[in-house]
């Protein structure tokens, strides 16, 4: 890595921090409270525009970046630009789910028609061929299913930006290591500007990143997956488990949520983070323990890339063991919190 890049990351992480102490400010003409409501684990109104302190961090951090102005990269700017501005609105002013997502479902299909390929291994020595419209498909549903998991995923203090942190540094470390230092640079750009992010919205967090910085990082993640994969850098579940606390949480979280017969855009605090906080862990244990789980997907990831088939399956096997012991605790946790709740009454 040379030094320009990684001063220029060092910038951009200031730079976020800086305007995040700005779009905190009272008195700031931009800022956007957010309001406690059935999600919600805080009980006073936070700003929630931290989004765009992302942004600019991220744009000083890309400043001296190896990048190839393409066709490709063109349509994936111009894609995120079209979902942060309508991110913004919504923050400011409300929009419709459907709204939403068709706007999310178009600039997710650009992509995947103009910029990025689903990548040929899916899974430790299965390949899985796609192509044609099917393929572009595939690839749009996952780009949607990103943008809006990482938009479940933002309610807690320090958790959706320590997970761009973990996540988008484990990629970098991946697109190094296979000498690809294009992809590993832009991976970086983003991690230092969340982390630059969630120094400020570390628990007791002083702003939240809102709709712009959660859909923005999240289409993000989904592309960077999907590219790494395509430019051979590691396979597409290396990616995902990079990413596994998030999407781990949202997929079975929504799956338990559709067999109990409950309406999908109703506000709701079932995710297992939420559910730590209720049961009586302080939002900062349960983040720290959050980027304790992050840091060990992100080392399983590093080491399964360089491993044999038969310990990359041993490795996804032990990571599904401990997520189910992990849910396990929770389930506990829970119970003793009511038990605990029913004592003290």
């Amino acid at each position: 890595m040379s030094g320009r890049p990684f001063l220029m990351d060092a910038a951009g992480a200031l730079v976020a921090w800086l305007c995040c102490r700005l779009l905190a400010h009272p008195r700031n003409p931009w800022q956007v409270l957010d309001w406690p409501n059935a999600r919600s684990l805080h009980a006073r109104p936070v700003p929630r525009t931290g989004g765009l302190a992302i942004l600019c961090g991220a744009l000083v951090g890309a400043i001296g970046d190896r990048w190839r102005l393409s066709l490709g990269l063109t349509v994936i700017a111009a894609a995120i630009t079209a979902v942060a501005l309508l991110s913004w609105y919504d923050d400011r002013r409300g929009l419709s789910p459907r709204l939403r997502l068709a706007v999310h479902a178009a600039a997710a299909l650009a992509v995947a028609l103009m910029a990025v390929r689903l990548p040929p291994t899916w899974l430790p020595g299965i390949d899985i061929a796609l192509s044609g419209p099917v393929a572009v498909l595939v690839a749009g549903l996952f780009l949607v299913w990103w943008i809006n998991l990482y938009n479940f995923m933002d309610g807690m203090d320090g958790f959706a930006g320590g997970m761009a942190v973990f996540g988008f540094g484990a990629l970098a470390v991946l697109g190094y290591r296979a000498h690809d230092a294009a992809f590993a640079e832009i991976a970086l750009t983003v991690a230092s500007a969340a982390f630059g992010f969630t120094v400020s919205n570390f628990p007791p967090a002083r702003l939240f990143m809102g709709d712009v910085g959660a859909t923005v990082l999240g289409f993000a993640a989904g592309v960077m997956i999907l590219a790494g994969g395509e430019r051979g850098d590691f396979p597409l579940w290396a990616g995902l488990m990079a990413f596994s606390p998030f999407w781990v949480d949202a997929t079975v979280t929504l799956l338990k949520r559709i067999a109990r017969g409950e309406r999908l855009t109703a506000a709701h605090r079932g995710h297992y983070y939420q559910r730590l906080v209720r049961a009586g862990l302080s939002h900062r244990s349960a983040v720290l323990g959050e980027y304790a789980l992050m840091a060990v997907c992100g080392f399983s990831t590093y080491v399964a890339v360089a491993a044999s088939v038969a310990v990359q399956w041993a490795i996804i096997a032990a990571l599904t063991a401990l997520y189910g012991v992990l849910a396990v605790v929770v389930r506990r946790w829970e119970r003793h919190g009511q038990i605990s709740g029913r004592a003290a009454r």
